[in-house]
């Protein structure tokens, strides 16, 4: 299990998690966090989106219920969705509730659909992560100790302790993100960083794709080192998968994939957020990650929950 606290270093060691969102029922629920759990996964997440999805809170603490060390958490929380207050007393509950095991997702809101549909307006991206920061700023003072008063554009809080308190020291807070002003406010204040593509559109497209190719995401990497500065050590980096592959024909796959990425194969070999490959190869494209990237937490889709399972054997703890 993760450490988390002032002054830990992080060692880098591989850890994995799996993004699910729906289930037909509670017992299926239930059944899946088990065998993410037995299959040696760290932490299942859920994306925060209003389509065909699980709520991501209850659905964390179901699946922290039915599990008894598998860490929850959601990949990432829109903060447009939800006020900060309330988030905090939904994330502190659930920490207490399952003896500690929550990690917190944040972001600032990114699929135009959402907003559109469920009538949230859609800010222009300034006021949107400029909210965020506020948030976050209120978020994390009350999972900590000391009552909060914050007085900005957007949060007003006055003398509020955030009860329940959690069992965690603090729960890690993830924050994920493209762009250089997110991912320098991720590496200032998150404990676990999220290096994502960006979304210029509001929705998964090529585009987003081609925003996060490898040479891209030396520069994402370098945006969280400057802003991290000495604290850069105690940061756990997260990657995302959006396709992992298991095959015998990595040419192939990358061949006939590679298009719907809009990039080459060569380009589809090195992107940090598909695997490709054999479980050698799949394990040795990690580890090269680890090493340019520093990326030491893993995340893949549900769909390939099980194919990944040998990688997960293999290197978790490594």
């Amino acid at each position: 299990m993760p450490r988390y606290g002032p002054g830990m270093s992080h060692d880098r060691r591989f850890r994995f998690g799996v993004q699910t969102s729906i289930a037909s029922s509670g017992e299926e629920w239930a059944a899946l966090a088990r065998q993410a759990e037995d299959l040696g996964y760290s932490t299942m997440f859920l994306p925060d989106h209003f389509g065909d999805q699980l709520a991501p809170g209850p659905a964390m603490a179901a699946a922290a219920a039915a599990t008894t060390e598998l860490r929850v958490g959601a990949l990432v929380f829109d903060n447009d969705y939800r006020h900060p207050v309330v988030l905090a007393k939904e994330m502190a509950t659930i920490d207490v509730l399952s003896g500690g095991r929550v990690e917190v997702g944040l972001g600032a809101g990114w699929m135009i659909s959402d907003y559109e549909q469920s009538g949230i307006a859609y800010d222009e991206p300034k006021v949107r992560v400029d909210r965020f920061e506020e948030g976050l700023e209120v978020l994390t003072g009350l999972l900590g100790p000391d009552p909060v008063t914050f007085a900005g554009e957007h949060y007003q809080v006055t003398g509020m302790n955030g009860l329940p308190k959690p069992i965690q020291q603090r729960p890690p807070i993830l924050i994920g993100g493209g762009l250089k002003r997110m991912l320098s406010i991720a590496g200032r204040h998150a404990d676990i960083v999220g290096i994502n593509p960006t979304i210029p559109n509001g929705a998964v497209d090529a585009e987003a794709a081609r925003s996060g190719l490898a040479a891209l995401t030396d520069q994402k990497l370098q945006w969280v080192k400057d802003a991290a500065g000495d604290r850069y050590a105690d940061l756990e980096i997260n990657l995302l998968n959006y396709a992992c592959i298991v095959t015998d024909d990595r040419a192939q796959v990358l061949q006939d994939f590679a298009p719907l990425f809009g990039i080459s194969p060569e380009e589809l070999l090195e992107f940090p957020h598909a695997l490709v490959g054999t479980v050698d190869e799949i394990c040795e494209s990690i580890e090269a990650n680890r090493g340019r990237f520093d990326a030491s937490y893993i995340v893949i889709q549900r769909d390939a929950m099980e194919a990944m399972a040998p990688v997960v054997a293999r290197l978790s703890g490594s």
